[in-house]
């Protein structure tokens, strides 16, 4: 007998009840409410939520783990990459800090280029993302800085 009883679902093994209620799981519930699928705008969106509530350090590895099970889950595991994760947390939670809303709808108007899915590639090059570094852990950008890495002091 455990102290940890977590009702009906508890007998289902460790890993389903942590993961039912799990910040990421809470996230994705709340997005996929309004969504029929999780497409690009979904992924932004799960990250805006995740940055306005833990902030950009914590997001990162809340949605970079939530995204790495997924992938797991999914029989999929090689579809994910650490960098592109970091990278998209990082940025669209600079652009976050530079607008404050609470209405996602108005954030993505605000920051349309967050909405292309092709963003990452005003940053490093295609050959860059899809190496082995990129893949399993943080990479800087080659093509171009980030935008808060251009105001130099």
């Amino acid at each position: 007998m455990t102290t940890h009883d977590h009702g009906p679902h508890s007998g289902h093994g460790a890993n389903g009840t942590d993961e039912e209620s799990s910040p990421f799981a809470e996230l994705m519930g709340e997005v996929m409410a309004t969504a029929e699928r999780f497409g690009h705008r979904q992924h932004v969106q799960l990250t805006w939520l995740a940055v306005r509530r833990y902030g950009t350090t914590a997001a990162v590895d809340l949605v970079s783990d939530g995204i790495q099970r997924t992938a797991r889950y999914a029989g999929a595991p090689q579809k994910y990459n650490a960098t592109v994760s970091r990278a998209w947390i990082e940025l669209v939670g600079h652009h976050a800090g530079q607008l404050e809303t609470a209405d996602f709808d108005a954030f993505a108007d605000q920051n349309p280029a967050l909405l292309d899915k092709k963003l990452l590639a005003r940053f490093y090059r295609s050959s860059t993302l899809a190496s082995d570094p990129a893949r399993t852990g943080w990479v800087e950008p080659d093509l171009a800085p980030f935008p808060w890495q251009q105001a130099g002091g």
